[in-house]
C-alpha cells in the first residue's frame, strides 16, 4: 500500500490529497522525460565511441600508409626500379603524401600550432633573369609614436616562374642599291641556312628536334603547342624538317662514333623497339644498339645509338670494325664473336647482384642476402675509390677488393655444391661463376668499369620515349632518330642543354669547313677530344 492510500484512509484533508497527488504524478513525469532524455544522450555518446573508433582506425591506417609511401619515396631506392621509373611515379607519390598529412591534420585533435622546421631550399640558378618588385610599407612613419622609420635590412625571398613556349619572329631587310651608270643592282648577300629559304629559324628547328628526340613529344603535340597561339605548324612540316635535320646532323654522329672507336674501354647493350612494316598493318622488331665510353677513362663522354634491323651480334661487329679494346656487357651471346676475335670481355657485377637480389625479393634466401652483403662491399670499395686517381684506384682494388673477391669465389664454390642444381639459388651461382674471370678483369686496372650500369642510365631515356612515340616508322626513320639521340644524348652526358647547344650548332653549321667540324660536338670544350 502507497502513501496516498494510506492517507485516504485518515482524516487527512481531500484537497491536501488531490495536490500531492498531482504532485507525484507531476515528478513521475519529469522522471520519464530524464529517462528519456538520458536515453538519447547514451546513444549520442555510443555514436561518439564508434565515431572515434573509427576515426582512430582510419588515422592508425593512413599513418601506416604515409609511412610506408615516405619509405618509398625518400627511403633506399629497390632494384626493382631505376632511377626515371621512380621519377615518373614521384608525382603521384608527393601528390598522395600531400593529401594523406592533410587528412591526418584533419581527423585530429586541434593542437597549437608550432614552429615546423624546414630543410634548406636548393637555391634558384643565379644565371635566370630577376623581376624585381619592392615592397615598401603604407606609412614611413611609426604608427605608435610618429617618428620616421630607419631601414635596417631587407627580407628577400623569390618565386619561379615561367613563360611557355614563345614564338617570335627574325625579319631580315636587305635594302638594295642600283648603280645608275651601269644599271646594277647591289645588296647584301643572304646568310646560309641549314634549311636554304626555310621558314624556321635554328631555335625553332632546335626546339622542334630536342622536344621530340629528348622530351619524346610527338609532333602532333608539337603542332598543338603552336596553334595555342595562332601559329600554323603542320604535322608534314614539321617532319620535314626533321627529315633535313637528320641529314645535315649525320656527320656529327659519324664523328662521334669514330672518337668513341678511339677510346680503350667501352660498354655496349640494346634495346627493342618497334618499327612499322609497310604494306601489313603491323609492326616488326628492330633493336636500338648503344655504345658508351667509360667513364673512368679519359675525355669526354660519348653515347652512340646505332639503329638496326635486328640482334644478330653481325650488326655489334660491323659497328665496332677493327677496334679491340675491353669491352663491358651483359651475357648476350652476340657479342661472343667478339671476344674470339680480339676483344677482351668485362663481365657485369650489376647483372649478377640482380639475379641474387630477385632471388632474396621472391623467398628471403639466406644464400642471395649473403651474396649481397658480399656484393655490396666491393660497391663500397668502388665509391671509395670514385674521386681517386686511376694508380690509387687500382692500389684500392689490389688491396681490399681482390681479397673480397677470392672470398666470393670460393664461398660461391662452397654453396653450389650445397644447393640443389637447377634451383634459383643454383642459377645464380652458377650465371655469376660462369663468368668469373670477366667479372674479376677489372681488379687488375685502375680505369676499368666494374659494371655496365652507365650504358644502362644512357639508354633508359630511350625506353621511356618508346611509350610516347610506340614505333618507328621506316628503317630511316629509325637511323635518324638514332643519329639525332646520339648528338643529344652526348650533349646530356657532358653538362650541355640541348637545346642551346644544338641552336648554336646550327647557327654555325651552313659555314663550318669539314676540318673544324670537332668544334661543332657536343662536348664542353670542342678542342677537348
Amino acid at each position: 500500500m502507497d502513501l496516498l492510500e494510506q492517507l485516504a484512509h485518515t482524516n487527512a484533508d481531500p484537497a491536501l490529497l488531490a495536490q500531492l497527488q498531482a504532485m507525484l504524478a507531476q515528478k513521475d513525469e519529469l522522471i520519464a522525460a530524464k529517462d528519456a532524455q538520458l536515453h538519447v544522450l547514451q546513444r549520442q555518446q555510443d555514436a561518439l565511441s564508434a565515431a572515434g573508433h573509427a576515426k582512430d582506425i582510419k588515422i592508425k591506417a593512413l599513418t601506416l600508409e604515409l609511412a610506408h609511401h615516405k619509405r618509398i619515396r625518400f627511403g633506399k631506392a629497390s632494384e626493382a626500379y631505376s632511377g626515371e621509373q621512380l621519377d615518373m611515379f614521384n608525382e603521384t607519390i608527393d601528390t598522395d603524401l600531400a593529401a594523406m598529412e592533410a587528412e591526418l591534420e584533419a581527423l585530429q585533435a586541434p593542437r597549437p600550432a608550432k614552429p615546423r622546421s624546414r630543410a634548406g631550399r636548393q637555391p634558384l640558378p643565379s644565371e635566370l633573369p630577376r623581376i624585381e618588385y619592392r615592397h615598401e610599407p603604407s606609412s614611413c612613419q611609426c604608427a605608435a609614436c610618429g617618428r620616421d622609420l630607419v631601414k635596417i635590412g631587407e627580407d628577400v625571398s623569390e618565386q619561379l616562374d615561367v613563360e611557355p613556349a614563345r614564338f617570335f619572329v627574325h625579319r631580315h631587310i636587305r635594302p638594295q642599291y642600283a648603280c645608275r651608270g651601269c644599271d646594277t643592282v647591289t645588296a647584301a648577300a643572304i646568310p646560309p641556312a641549314v634549311i636554304d629559304g626555310g621558314l624556321a629559324a635554328p631555335g625553332l628547328l632546335a626546339w622542334v628536334a630536342v622536344s621530340k628526340f629528348a622530351d619524346h613529344l610527338p609532333l602532333y603535340r608539337l603542332e598543338q603547342i603552336a596553334a595555342r597561339q595562332g601559329v600554323p605548324l603542320a604535322r608534314s612540316t614539321l617532319a620535314g624538317w626533321i627529315g633535313k635535320l637528320g641529314v645535315v646532323l649525320q656527320p656529327l654522329s659519324e664523328r662521334l662514333a669514330g672518337l668513341l672507336r678511339q677510346r680503350p674501354c667501352l660498354h655496349a647493350d640494346e634495346t627493342p623497339v618497334r618499327q612499322l612494316d609497310p604494306g601489313q598493318s603491323k609492326t616488326k622488331h628492330a633493336y636500338l644498339w648503344a655504345y658508351r665510353s667509360n667513364h673512368l677513362d679519359q675525355g669526354p663522354p660519348i653515347i652512340v645509338f646505332d639503329y638496326q634491323s635486328g640482334r644478330a651480334g653481325a650488326h655489334a661487329r660491323a659497328f665496332l670494325g677493327t677496334w679491340r679494346g675491353h669491352l663491358m656487357v651483359d651475357d648476350y651471346a652476340g657479342y661472343k664473336a667478339l671476344f674470339a676475335d680480339g676483344v677482351t670481355e668485362l663481365a657485369c657485377l650489376a647483372h649478377v647482384r640482380r639475379r641474387f637480389f630477385e632471388l632474396h625479393a621472391a623467398n628471403g634466401s639466406p644464400v642471395a642476402a649473403e651474396a649481397l652483403r658480399r656484393i655490396a662491399t666491393l660497391y663500397a670499395i668502388e665509391q671509395q675509390a670514385a674521386s681517386e686517381t686511376a694508380e690509387a684506384r687500382l692500389q684500392l682494388r689490389q688491396a681490399q677488393a681482390r681479397p673480397v673477391l677470392a672470398e666470393l669465389h670460393a664461398w660461391l664454390q662452397t654453396m653450389q655444391q650445397a644447393v640443389a642444381p637447377g634451383s634459383g639459388t643454383g642459377k645464380a651461382i652458377e650465371h655469376a661463376l660462369k663468368r668469373w674471370p670477366a667479372l674479376v678483369r677489372y681488379i687488375d686496372s685502375g680505369t676499368l668499369p666494374i659494371d655496365n650500369n652507365a650504358v644502362e642510365n644512357a639508354i633508359r631515356p630511350i625506353a621511356i620515349g618508346k611509350k610516347n612515340w610506340l614505333f618507328a616508322g621506316s628503317e630511316r626513320a629509325g637511323r635518324r632518330a638514332a643519329a639525332i639521340q646520339t648528338l643529344l644524348g652526348t650533349a646530356r652526358l657532358n653538362g650541355l642543354d640541348p637545346m642551346q647547344w644544338l641552336t648554336s650548332v646550327l647557327e654555325r653549321l651552313p659555314t663550318c669547313p669539314n676540318n673544324q667540324i670537332d668544334s661543332l660536338l657536343p662536348f664542353p670544350n670542342s678542342t677537348q677530344l
